[in-house]
């Protein structure tokens, strides 16, 4: 059977065997489609509408389905049908795949190249729209004991200031630190703002005795190192 998915069709319409929960369980979740996942997410439709449709529009209302993961409760309740219960739902299901997604704990996560760092950044701030600074803090292995958002807004000497972040690293006994913002435009080249900022720390670092290891910038899905780029 065929299912039209635009259509008003109402999901008791769908043969059984092609509802997206009996489909699961007899084929995997793997064989599911965005849209029947989020359909098993939601549970139900709308009054007039199937539960396959709406999540057809939550789908729709986002550039690509990644954009799902930093979405909150006001976004998803501005899609026609999806009110606070079912927007609360989304939203457990995102933080709760970002935080599967996590291969270590914060407390054992080991820094040991730019990739690392990356890795461990990326799903948090790959589609992010606006521009976060984020400071890892690490013992004397390398291994993460804190990760902070210090800083949202356009990267620059006058909003990151070196004290408010080794403020934080002197409060959490750290060695040494890596620092990390995105580029929402996706493009992770360095701007001479982002170069300038990075000097500064190095410095500052230097003086606290607390070494900056690398300065990360995210795009999307892509980053570039600083020190690798010769930069530190």
């Amino acid at each position: 059977m065929t299912v039209d998915l635009q259509s008003g069709m109402m999901i008791r319409d769908v043969q059984l065997a092609d509802r997206p929960r009996e489909r699961l369980i007899r084929q995997g979740a793997e064989s599911l489609s965005n849209q029947e996942l989020i359909a098993i997410l939601l549970r139900t439709g709308t009054k007039n509408e199937s539960v396959l449709v709406l999540a057809n529009r939550v789908l729709s209302s986002f550039d690509k389905i990644q954009d799902l993961k930093n979405a909150t409760i006001e976004e998803f309740m501005t899609v026609n049908g999806i009110g606070e219960a079912k927007a609360v739902q989304l939203l457990a299901a995102a933080e709760l795949g970002k935080r599967i997604y996590r291969k270590h704990s914060e407390g054992r996560y080991t820094i040991r190249s730019p990739e690392d760092a990356a890795a461990y950044l990326m799903t948090d701030m790959s589609s992010l729209s606006q521009e976060h600074f984020v400071v890892l803090f690490l013992n004397v292995k390398n291994e993460i004991m804190h990760k902070q958002t210090l800083f949202i807004g356009s990267l620059n000497s006058s909003i990151v200031h070196p004290r408010d972040i080794f403020r934080e690293a002197v409060k959490r006994s750290a060695a040494s630190i890596v620092c990390a913002h995105n580029h929402p435009s996706g493009n992770p080249s360095p701007s001479p703002e982002d170069i300038e900022v990075t000097k500064r720390l190095i410095e500052a670092g230097s003086i606290m005795g607390i070494e900056l290891l690398d300065h990360i910038i995210i795009g999307d899905h892509k980053f570039i190192s600083l020190k690798e780029k010769g930069y530190m």
